[in-house]
C-alpha cells in the first residue's frame, strides 16, 4: 500500500520517525505515532481479530474508537482499540482470537 506524501489541502507532509514493531511475530517498520490500525493497513494487513463464537475475521470499521472491530492484543494486553492507539518503538501486536487472553504476569498484579 502506498502512503500519501502530499495532501490536497495540507500540502507536503513532513517525514516522520520510523520505528520497529512486530505483528504476529514478524518485524515491520512503521511511522512513530501513527495509529496501529493505519500502520497495519499500510502493510496490507486487514484482519485484526477473529470473533469469539463464529471465528469470523474483523478489521477496521468505525475508525474512531467506538466499536470493537479493530481490537488486538498489544504488548500482552487484549482488547486494545488499534484505531486510536499510537504506535511506539518495539510494540508487539497480535491478531486477537475471540475475547483475547492476558499474557502471564501482564495484568499489573
Amino acid at each position: 500500500m502506498t502512503r500519501i506524501i502530499e495532501h490536497p489541502i495540507l500540502g507536503k507532509l513532513e517525514e516522520q520517525k520510523k520505528v520497529q514493531i512486530t505483528i504476529d511475530g514478524k518485524p515491520y517498520t512503521v511511522h512513530e505515532g501513527e495509529m496501529i490500525a493505519a500502520a497495519l493497513l499500510a502493510n496490507d494487513i486487514k484482519t485484526f481479530r477473529y470473533t469469539r463464537h463464529q471465528h469470523k475475521p474483523r478489521g477496521i470499521y468505525c475508525g474512531i474508537g467506538r466499536c470493537t472491530d479493530c481490537i488486538m492484543t498489544v504488548d500482552g494486553i487484549p482488547n486494545v482499540r488499534t484505531c486510536v492507539t499510537p504506535v511506539k518503538e518495539g510494540m508487539a501486536i497480535e491478531t486477537q482470537q475471540g475475547s483475547g487472553k492476558w499474557k502471564e504476569g501482564d495484568r499489573g498484579e
